[in-house]
Formats: structure tokens, sequence, C-alpha cells
């Protein structure tokens, strides 16, 4: 069986859940009897395909610097993505991402969509009103011949918000990437007593709120510090908003490989995850892996995936994200309860399962 993946994801994102999430299918089921991968690129900068073996044949760009080079590399991405469509050597095809642009070439070969989350059409005040990922999910959401949502939280979503068949959709959770390094060597300075937060800071991802709610807790105990891992450099707005908090001192930003973010969870009072939304979130199984006492919303996926290994807080209300950091920060009982839950949660996810439920959704296409 031949499974065709095309270039999109690994066009637009250098990190992030969903080029974490095709790699992993790329790079598992490479490694099964029964499947063959194609993956069509000419150039990426994509972090977790950067040691994987298709790389031989692409130029790959360790940075782009310019939303117009991005736009460049997606362009000529297409191009190769578009040929491999035409020669029709492939049994599925699974897009990674919501470009209906291979519907013209398709023909009669069957493709999997996965939704990754309805982040544009809960908040879409908080995107561009001609940004056409929206209507471009809706489309294929009614193309596909089988969905793949990630969560039971993001089937119920696309049931209601695009009236989808529940038939065609299928659950398929992800799994954890993220382990424990004990020999990391990190070089950077690390504060002693710091609350982890990871990922992009904008929009639904609550990120002022967060700061908003733990600046008392900042002041009184100047010890303590926030470190923000991925999601870029501070802008001037932030770094102006942190100034006027008086926190500006006992925050930072680093990007990180794996090694020392795991390090970075292992050794954190605790990770919040203050998002208003999420399809699944990847995050939560990281510290579940390194043992981080996690804090987060009490919305969408969270309960779902978290179980009882969280500390849950309201996202809208900044008393209740104070309290539920404060009880796991001043509470070593309540820490060790969520540590050992956690540990337990993860149980129900791995990569392998995903893999195995993915691979039997392509068998049923056949």
């Amino acid at each position: 069986m031949n499974i065709l993946y095309d270039h999109q994801i690994f066009s637009l994102q250098k990190y992030g859940g969903i080029s974490r999430y095709f790699y992993e299918l790329l790079n598992k089921l490479d490694a099964t009897e029964e499947i063959t991968t194609q993956l069509p690129l000419i150039v990426s900068n994509n972090h977790y395909i950067s040691n994987k073996k298709f790389t031989n044949h692409i130029n790959f760009v360790p940075s782009i610097q310019f939303r117009g080079k991005q736009r460049i590399f997606d362009f000529l991405n297409k191009l190769k993505s578009i040929k491999h469509l035409k020669k029709q050597n492939f049994n599925v095809f699974h897009p990674t991402y919501y470009d209906p642009y291979f519907l013209s070439y398709i023909k009669e070969k069957p493709f999997v969509l996965t939704v990754h989350d309805m982040i544009h059409e809960k908040f879409s005040n908080m995107f561009p009103e001609n940004d056409p990922t929206s209507s471009n999910k809706r489309l294929l959401v009614e193309k596909a011949n089988k969905i793949i949502a990630i969560s039971e939280s993001t089937k119920r979503d696309l049931v209601e918000l695009f009236e989808a068949d529940p038939s065609k959709i299928q659950v398929v959770y992800h799994g954890n990437s993220m382990y424990p390094s004990n020999n990391v060597v990190s070089k950077i300075d690390i504060p002693k007593q710091y609350i982890l937060f990871i990922g992009g800071r904008d929009g639904y991802k609550n990120f002022n709120m967060f700061i908003q709610s733990v600046q008392k807790l900042l002041l009184t105990n100047t010890k303590l510090c926030i470190i923000c891992a991925g999601g870029g450099k501070f802008n001037v707005d932030e770094l102006k908003n942190f100034n006027e908090l008086n926190i500006i001192s006992q925050i930072f930003q680093y990007d990180l490989d794996d090694d020392v973010l795991s390090y970075l969870y292992q050794n954190a009072e605790l990770f919040v995850f203050p998002s208003l939304y999420e399809g699944f979130g990847i995050p939560i199984l990281e510290a579940f892996a390194c043992e981080c006492p996690l804090v987060c919303s009490n919305t969408s996926s969270f309960p779902e995936v978290a179980g009882d290994g969280a500390c849950y807080f309201d996202p809208y209300n900044k008393e209740s994200v104070q309290n539920a950091i404060l009880k796991v920060m001043n509470d070593t009982d309540t820490k060790d309860i969520l540590i050992k839950n956690g540990k337990k949660r993860l149980e129900y996810f791995s990569w392998e399962k995903t893999i195995l439920e993915t691979e039997n959704i392509y068998k049923s296409l056949l």
C-alpha cells in the first residue's frame, strides 16, 4: 500500500503540533512492511524532518526569515506535489493541511483528511477576514472519504459547526514524542524557580490573560520567573506590557530543541496551558512524560486528554488561574498526585496506537 502525503505543513511550519504529527506518521509507517510513503518536497525548514531520510533529496533550510520566501517555497513544493498526484502512483492520499488544490488532480483516488481543531471557526474574529482556512476545510470535510479527528471534542465541533457526517469521522489520538533527558548541557542560564509556558502566545492561546493572572505572584516572589519556550521572540508590545507590569526582569523566551525542552519540563514548578481551545494539546503528554505538574484550562479537549492528571482553571477568570497555580506550587502532595496521575494517563496515548489506527483507516479505503 502506497500513501502519498503532500508538502503543505512542511512548507508552513518550522515547529508545531501538526507537522510533528505528520512526521511521526511518516517516520513510523516507513518502518512497516506493508506501507510505502511519499512526501514530495523541494525545500523545507521544518525541524522534525531535518533528520529524516528523505531530506537527502531536498534542500533543507534551517531558517526561513521572510514570509515572502516561505510563499515561494510553498509554491515550488506544491508543483512537486502536483507532479506526484498526476502520476497516480499511490493508493491513498493524505493532505497535510487544508489547501484543496489537489482536488483537480486526485481523480478517483480516495483521500483521508485530518482535522486538528476548529479554531478558525470558533475564534474567527482572531483571523483576517480573507483567511481561506475555514472555507477550504469545510470543502475538504465534504469531499473526504474518511476524516480523522484528533479528539472527541474536535469530532463534536466538526459535527456541530460543519454538520459533518459522523459516520465517516474516526477519532485517533496523538502520541508523545518527548522523553526525559538526564544528560542535557544547557547553553542558557535557567532560573531556579519558574513556571513553564509553551508555544504561540497570540489570540486563543490566552497568554496575556495568563500574564495578568500571575503578575501578583511574580511581584510577591521576585525569584519566581516565567519561561516561554518557542513562539518566537517577544515583540515590542509584549515587552512594553511586561515593563508596565514591572515583571520584565522575570520573564524569558527561548527557542529550544527537544532535549533542552524536556529539561525545562523536568525542572519547572509547573507547566501552565491556558489556551481557550485546543484540538488535542500535545504538550499535555510531554508534561506527563517529564513528570511536570500540569495546570490547564477546563475547556475543549483538555479534560478529555489530561483526565485527572491536571489541576484545572477557568481560562477567562484571573483569580481562577492564580488559585490553581498557587494550589500546585504550595502543596507538595498535590504536585505528587498530579505527576502520578499524569504518568498513568500517558499510558492511554502512543504513536504506535496512532499508527495502527491510521493504517486501518487507509486499508478500509482499498
